[in-house]
């Protein structure tokens, strides 16, 4: 029997936009283009009143640039910025449109997903047509390596970054499994997030470890405490795995520790058949949302409800 393999890149060219995708993607390049024009008009209106020495007006209208190609998720889209003449020395820059972008953010988030799942840096520029149409530009298989070099840079360097001026109140610790790539073994991602006083919550290291084993977890510690992160939380939040309550010790002393709510639900519905697990995660959430000393009264066959009031936990 004959088969015929058919790339992504000839779906792609057959099938063609539809009227509705050109519509569409006429009517987003319209909206851009207007909302850029809007934003030079504001922008002369709130200066109209600078001048200069000479006394002519400090900023001015001075046409268009060269007609830019924007890649977007409804395909590549073909604007033209306003040019704005500085007599004063100062400089304009869009916050709709910055310069030398070429590509929205969602499209460069989806490139680091599409590498993730397999797909190889030769293969880029077929499956982003593919996705984004025919005239996608700019995702060469040259400028996807670039971007990948300029991720381990700005991961690196945010790994280096001064801790030490920070004070977390709760820890959350986790190890998450990727189907990565064409790794024999399922790679391991150690994440760790921190709560400052006020709430905030800051993601304080993401690194690949060997499974969750205590020395992942202890070099993870220290170079957190390397870079200054020298104070223990009052409170430190993980799963049933043993590696980061050891490393958590050894490197940080004695630290309150708590089961992960989510860990342990999960755990309990895995025991259960799925027929019942529905409502047994009503049920478990209704019991997390109760005030702790709920949870002790319920739970004892032999203590009766005070009638005082109680504090929440």
């Amino acid at each position: 029997m004959e088969t015929k393999v058919i790339s992504l890149e000839e779906r792609a060219k057959d099938e063609g936009k539809s009227y509705l995708e050109e519509l569409l993607s006429e009517g987003a390049r319209k909206l851009l283009q207007t909302a850029i024009e809007n934003e030079v008009a504001e922008y002369l209106e709130i200066h109209q009143e600078r001048r200069t020495d000479a006394g002519q007006r400090a900023i001015v209208r001075n046409g268009h640039h060269l007609e830019r190609e924007l890649v977007t998720g409804i395909g590549p889209l073909k604007v033209r910025q306003p040019r704005i003449r500085h007599r004063d020395g100062q400089k304009f820059s869009s916050a709709i449109l910055p310069p030398y972008m070429r590509r929205v953010p969602s499209i460069d988030a989806l490139i680091p997903a599409l590498y993730l799942k397999g797909i190889s840096t030769g293969d880029f520029t077929e499956a982003l047509r593919a996705i984004l149409g025919e005239r996608a530009s700019g995702l060469s298989a040259t400028n996807v390596v670039r971007l990948k070099a300029g991720w381990e840079e700005e991961y690196k360097a945010w790994c280096r970054r001064d801790l030490s001026a920070k004070a977390y109140v709760y820890w959350w610790a986790d190890g998450i499994y990727f189907n990565v790539r064409l790794d024999e073994e399922r790679s391991c991602v150690l994440v760790l997030m921190g709560a400052l006083e006020d709430g905030t919550k800051e993601l304080l290291a993401v690194v690949d470890g060997y499974r969750e084993s205590t020395q992942s977890w202890r070099e993870l510690l220290q170079q957190l405490k390397r870079h200054g992160l020298t104070a223990a939380p009052k409170l430190a939040i993980g799963d049933g795995s043993l590696g980061f309550w050891l490393a958590l010790q050894e490197e940080y002393g004695p630290v309150p520790q708590q089961r992960c709510w989510v860990h342990k639900s999960a755990n309990i519905l895995d025991k259960m058949p799925k027929s019942v697990q529905g409502r047994a995660t009503k049920c478990i959430c209704r019991r997390h949302e109760k005030p702790l000393w709920r949870l002790m009264i319920s739970s004892s066959p032999v203590t009766k409800p005070s009638t005082q009031k109680q504090p929440t936990a």
